[in-house]
């Protein structure tokens, strides 16, 4: 019997757990005869987009099937509802309780914000969970988001993405002086500094704007989208590695009113289900980028190109410069980026030994 009682209440803690990955009880559920809830979702991706598009919508349908249909979420692409880059508004004032979309978008507001997506030179995926859940990182985007009116979650990661795709070949440092390039938060930020001019446009306009040479250059993601945009078909210079997102977090924010009024066990789904996207997408990405990728070189003739190295070694040092200032512009920055930094230095010299001595010796 008392293993019984055991099995239950391991069950029960298992199955709500929260977002920072620490186990909490669950509450009681909605009153009989209670209404269903029905949310809206809006982001800042084409509707049901391999990759982020489609782990928006997978993340809708697993709330609404975990809840039993208790709690449902319509999920309306960029530019649908609100405009790819009003997600954060959107959401902050109701509009839609839901969005998924990427922090370092919100710049305007918050400088610390690009901490909790991507950083140049900075943490990949399997790091930057790691300081989420356990190293204090969602605690600081909790208290960095209520002040918005927002609760932040972390809800996908594409991996280390591609440098991206330009029309003319990258030779030097020089040749990123006056390039016009797709390429938002801190990576901008270190463009700009060697000389580049930094757009930013949502993802659904980058292939016209490459084509009618709008643009010099775009960062994307990886094969897997783009191929999907069909980039390779204006500018035929892929480069690697993707310095400027190494680990890029996707979020799911909630409207914190509309969140607070869950009961507890609906607040667990939400939780559980973003939590299960994250670790869903990292990992179709995994699985798609190398198909896309074989699609590329075989089928379209694409060869991938390293950066030089006196480019990336430019970027490397120009990106640590601007990753300073930011964290310097203020209190909270400062905090988040001290957090962030001894997170990635304990990180690194663990991966020396494990990860990346393991890539070496395979």
């Amino acid at each position: 019997m008392n293993r019984r009682k055991f099995v239950v209440a391991t069950t029960l803690t298992a199955g709500s757990l929260t977002a920072c990955g620490k186990p909490e009880a669950i509450g009681t559920a909605v009153a009989p005869g209670a209404k269903p809830l029905h949310w809206k979702m809006v982001t800042s991706w084409p509707a049901n987009f391999p990759g982020l598009g489609a782990g928006a919508a997978r993340l809708a349908e697993m709330i609404g099937r975990m809840s039993g249909g208790r709690l449902t979420v319509k999920v309306f692409g960029g530019g649908e509802l609100v405009p790819p880059f009003e997600v954060f508004d959107a959401v902050s004032q109701g509009t839609a309780q839901m969005g998924h979309s990427g922090a370092y978008y919100w710049k305007g507001k918050a400088e610390a914000a690009q901490f909790f997506c991507a950083v140049p030179f900075g943490m990949n995926a399997q790091e930057m969970n790691g300081w989420l859940y356990h190293g204090g990182g969602m605690e600081l985007w909790r208290e960095l988001y209520a002040k918005f009116n927002l609760v932040p979650f972390a809800a996908g990661n594409t991996g280390v993405q591609c440098a991206g795709w330009f029309r003319k070949e990258i030779r030097s440092v020089g040749d990123l002086k006056g390039l016009k390039m797709r390429i938002p938060g801190l990576g901008g930020e270190v463009l700009q500094r060697l000389g580049g001019s930094p757009v930013n446009i949502p993802g659904a306009e980058l292939f016209t704007a490459l084509q009618t040479g709008a643009i010099d250059a775009t960062e994307w993601v990886g094969p897997y989208n783009d191929l999907a945009f069909g980039l390779h078909t204006v500018a035929q210079h892929c480069y690697y590695p993707g310095w400027q997102e190494p680990g890029p977090t996707l979020e799911c924010m909630v409207n914190k009113t509309a969140f607070d009024a869950l009961p507890d066990d609906l607040k667990a789904i939400v939780e559980a289900a973003a939590r299960a996207i994250n670790d869903d997408m990292l990992a179709d990405y995994t699985t798609q980028n190398q198909r896309a990728l074989d699609t590329l070189e075989k089928e379209h003739g694409v060869a991938l190109k390293p950066l030089p190295p006196d480019v990336l070694a430019a970027l490397r040092s120009t990106s640590a410069q601007v990753v300073e200032e930011i964290a310097n512009k203020d209190p909270f920055s400062a905090r988040v980026y001290a957090s962030y930094r001894t997170y990635l230095d304990g990180a690194r010299r663990w991966h020396e030994v494990s990860e990346a001595a393991y890539y070496a010796a395979r």
